[in-house]
C-alpha cells in the first residue's frame, strides 16, 4: 500500500503476513460479531474499531489498514457519505459494506458501490444466520485483499510496444464505431469513473456488461445516467441500437449485437458461458468483434476471474483495440490482468486515462 504523508506510524500487526482491518459500525453488537469472525482467522487482524465515520477517519490518520468493514446507517456522517473520505485517508484500501439496509433495496447498494465501495454483504437477521454470515464475510475479505495484485508489470502490446502506461499505447488510425465495457467486482465505481471522464457527445453505440443481479440493473442504469450525462438504460432484446444511448446487459442474459436491414440490434444470448457468469463479458466482446472488427474498442475493468479474456482475444484478432484497467486502481486485477497478460492490451491505465484515450481517438475521426 502506498504511504500517506498525513499518516502516523502504523499499528503493529498480529503476524507479519496478516491483513489489518478497521471495523466501523455504530452497533457494539455488530462490531463484536465482525471482530469475532476476524479473530478466528489466521489472515486478518482487527487493527481498530469505530462507532462512527468521524471516529474511523480519525483512526485512519494514525493506522494503516488493508480493508475497511463499514456499516451504512450511522449517526452523523453515514457510511455512503464517508466512502470517498475513507478511500482517501486509507490510501485506497478496499471497503466492504456490511449492512442490513442493503437488504431493503438495490438502490442503496448501487449508490454505495458507485461511491467506491468494493463489495457488500448483508448482516445476519438472526443467530441462525451467523455461520452463513461468517462464511460470507471471510470469503469477501479474502477476495478483496488477496485479489489485489502487485503493480502492473511492463507489458508488450500487439506491435511490441510497452503498454504499462497511459502514454505508451499502440496508435490506432481508424474511427471508433462501438465501445464495449466489461467489469465485475469494484466495477460500478470504475465504470462511473470512466463515464465521468468521457465526452458526453460521444456519438457511438456503448455497451456495458457489469456482473450484477437482475434486480440491481435498473438502479445501476439510473446511477450511471447521472454520471454519464446521457441516456442509460437496461438493454431490451431486439431493440435498435442508437449512437446516443448506453445499454446495460440484463442480469439474466448476455448482451450481444447483430446487424439486420442495415441497422444494429440487441440480441440476448442465454447460452451458458464457459466461465459461468451471466451476464458474461465474453459474448459481448465476441459479437462486437464480429460486427465492428477493427472499428471497435473493448474495455475490461476491475473484476475477479477471467471473464472477457476469450472475447478480448477475438476482438484483438479482428483488429479491435483493447484497453484494460491497471492493477493499482483495480479492486481485483483478475479480469483486466488476464487480458493484459495475454499481450493483447493496447493500453493499461486507470479508468480516467482510458476515457481520455477513447476521447482523443474519437475526436481525431469526428466521432464526437
Amino acid at each position: 500500500m502506498a504511504s500517506r504523508p498525513d499518516a502516523a506510524r502504523p499499528v503493529a500487526r498480529a503476524r507479519n503476513d496478516s491483513r489489518n482491518v478497521l471495523v466501523v459500525d455504530d452497533s457494539a453488537v455488530a462490531r463484536l460479531i465482525v471482530q469475532r469472525v476476524i479473530n478466528e482467522t489466521d489472515r486478518f487482524f482487527v487493527a481498530g474499531h469505530a462507532a462512527s465515520a468521524e471516529d474511523a477517519l480519525d483512526q485512519l490518520m494514525r493506522t494503516s489498514v488493508d480493508l475497511v468493514v463499514l456499516d451504512i446507517a450511522m449517526p452523523g456522517m453515514n457510511g455512503i457519505e464517508a466512502i470517498p473520505h475513507i478511500i482517501r485517508k486509507s490510501g485506497n484500501a478496499p471497503i466492504l459494506i456490511v449492512s442490513s439496509h442493503c437488504r431493503e433495496g438495490a438502490e442503496l447498494s448501487v449508490r454505495a458501490m458507485a461511491m467506491g465501495a468494493s463489495d457488500l454483504i448483508l448482516k445476519p437477521e438472526s443467530r441462525a444466520e451467523n455461520e452463513q454470515f461468517a462464511s460470507a464475510l471471510r470469503a469477501a475479505m479474502i477476495r478483496l485483499t488477496e485479489g489485489r495484485a502487485e503493480p502492473s508489470p511492463p507489458l508488450v502490446g500487439p506491435n511490441g510496444t510497452d503498454t504499462a502506461g497511459a502514454a505508451a499505447t499502440t496508435q490506432i488510425h481508424r474511427p471508433v464505431k462501438c465501445l464495449a465495457i466489461g467489469a465485475s467486482t469494484g466495477g460500478i465505481h470504475a465504470v462511473s469513473q470512466l463515464f465521468a471522464a468521457l465526452p458526453r457527445d460521444l456519438a457511438i453505440p456503448i455497451l456495458v456488461t457489469q456482473h450484477l443481479p437482475a434486480d440491481f440493473i435498473v438502479y445501476f442504469a439510473k446511477q450511471l445516467q447521472v454520471t454519464a450525462g446521457r441516456r442509460v438504460m437496461p438493454a431490451r432484446d431486439g431493440q435498435r441500437v442508437s449512437n446516443t444511448d448506453v445499454l446495460i446487459a440484463p442480469g439474466d442474459a448476455h448482451l450481444t449485437v447483430v446487424r439486420g436491414d442495415g441497422d444494429l440490434y440487441v440480441s440476448f444470448d442465454r447460452a451458458p458461458a464457459s466461465n459461468g457468469f451471466c451476464p458474461s463479458v465474453d459474448p459481448m466482446l465476441s459479437s462486437v468483434a464480429e460486427v465492428f472488427g477493427d472499428d471497435a474498442i473493448g474495455v475490461v475493468l476491475t473484476g475477479m476471474g477471467r471473464d472477457g479474456v476469450l472475447g478480448a482475444a477475438e476482438l484483438a484478432d479482428a483488429g479491435g483495440e483493447l484497453l484494460v484497467q491497471d492493477s493499482e486502481s483495480s479492486v481485483i486485477w483478475g479480469m483486466p490482468g488476464a487480458v493484459a497478460n495475454q499481450g493483447i492490451a493496447n493500453l493499461v491505465a486507470p479508468p480516467a486515462d482510458i476515457a481520455d484515450h477513447i476521447a482523443r481517438r474519437a475526436k481525431a475521426f469526428g466521432c464526437s
